[in-house]
């Protein structure tokens, strides 16, 4: 069978489409948080509970969990978004992140996923992340927060 080049191009195009279709319309999944945890989690997770028994501060720490309250933003300067995240082994932190330096998560639901790279400050009640944004001044290392696979620094 020989294919000239107007039908060779038309099986091209028609390829480049499914594959854009496909790619573009897969389903997406949502795991629980405590469903196949990897190592590196198992390890943030560990790490922290040693933070929180032995009252260590100012560590930066990647902790997966899902969006259990939000609660009233703090409007005084400098603004944060605040919120609590439940761990896979329940423990709960208080998440505050700087609205003045990175942009507000405004989708942020409770019951949703949230990953945060942040500064941990003990408390009594579990603790807090903060530092979760870009360092203005570049000094140091900045955090982030992932929320439905978007980025906020």
């Amino acid at each position: 069978m020989k294919f000239n080049k107007s039908t060779i191009t038309q099986i091209i195009v028609l390829t480049i489409l499914a594959l854009l279709y496909w790619f573009t319309n897969k389903p997406i999944v949502s795991l629980p948080v405590n469903s196949l945890p990897t190592k590196s989690s198992e390890n943030q997770l560990e790490l922290l509970q040693e933070y929180y028994q032995n009252k260590v501060s100012k560590k930066m720490i990647k902790l997966s969990g899902v969006n259990v309250k939000n609660l009233a933003d703090d409007l005084k300067a400098p603004r944060h978004q605040k919120f609590i995240m439940e761990l896979s082994n329940d423990f709960t932190v208080l998440v505050t992140h700087n609205i003045d330096l990175a942009p507000r998560i405004n989708s942020l639901s409770e019951g949703d996923l949230v990953e945060v790279y942040g500064q941990y400050e003990w408390n009594a009640k579990g603790g807090i992340l903060h530092w979760t944004h870009h360092d203005p001044k570049g000094r140091r290392q900045g955090g982030w927060i992932i929320h439905n696979g978007e980025k906020y620094e």
